[in-house]
């Protein structure tokens, strides 16, 4: 079972940023995707989230054979699909407890009621696993929080919805090293031979805290280079402006 993206074609306002990307995570596995500004790695999660923005003009995405194309936002989440933005909204007059109660509500069969002792005992443990106050659960979602309190925020999201994909769209930018460890710590507590994750990255350092299983780079809109580990310390050295040579010669 996998997520699926086969010669995806996408953009906004009429302009095409991806263009013909080809990828395959499967369960179990860690992918990460890395790649110079505007080369098509926040359209890529923000399609595969089903972002109404963005336009898919050919081209497919299936997550364990289901068409997520064909399904509204809500409904790819409750398939198994999570996001992490790079720069998460604030939600004022929602409280983080209720937010992410009423996200594990909406999944459960109707007439379903969750278990408030369980889901805050569960909600205690995520938030002491992070690092994060419980005073948090009261507050408005993201209102007020710092950028390293919004990602661990996320994150936590992601704990207690447990999905089947997990799309975090540079999650590190602007995080502290503490914070990221912090983060990364998270991410690897919940790989799992159920669970796929597609990190999006601009740089190799939170791959040393997060193993990738394949790192891929995007350069004019499509993967013109996959390898491992080992990719990600070629682009800390050499920087990214050899590969965007390699991929206008190959285009």
């Amino acid at each position: 079972m996998s997520l699926i993206v086969k010669d995806l074609h996408a953009g906004i306002e009429g302009t095409e940023i991806v263009r013909g990307l080809s990828l395959e995570v499967p369960k179990g596995e860690v992918h990460a995707i890395m790649g110079p500004n505007g080369s098509g790695k926040s359209t890529l999660s923000k399609v595969i989230a089903g972002h109404e923005d963005y336009v898919v003009t050919s081209g497919s995405v299936t997550l364990d054979g289901v068409n997520l194309l064909e399904l509204a936002v809500d409904e790819r989440a409750r398939a198994g699909v999570f996001l992490a933005f790079q720069y998460p909204a604030d939600v004022p007059g929602v409280s983080n407890a209720n937010f992410i109660r009423a996200a594990l509500q909406a999944r459960m069969p109707k007439g379903e009621e969750l278990d408030a002792v369980a889901y805050y005992k569960e909600l205690y443990a995520r938030m002491d696993q992070l690092g994060m106050d419980r005073k948090f659960t009261a507050r408005s979602v993201n209102e007020g929080f710092s950028g390293g309190e919004k990602k661990r925020n996320e994150i936590l999201q992601m704990m207690m919805l447990d999905p089947k994909y997990c799309v975090l769209d540079e999650t590190d930018s602007g995080l502290d090293i503490d914070a990221l460890k912090v983060v990364a710590e998270g991410v690897n507590s919940m790989r799992s031979p159920e669970r796929g994750f597609l990190i999006i990255t601009h740089y190799q350092r939170l791959l040393d805290y997060i193993q990738p299983d394949h790192v891929h780079v995007l350069a004019g809109g499509k993967i013109v280079r996959s390898g491992g580990k080992e990719l990600a310390l070629e682009l800390e050295e050499r920087g990214y402006d050899f590969l965007k040579e390699e991929h206008l010669t190959t285009a």
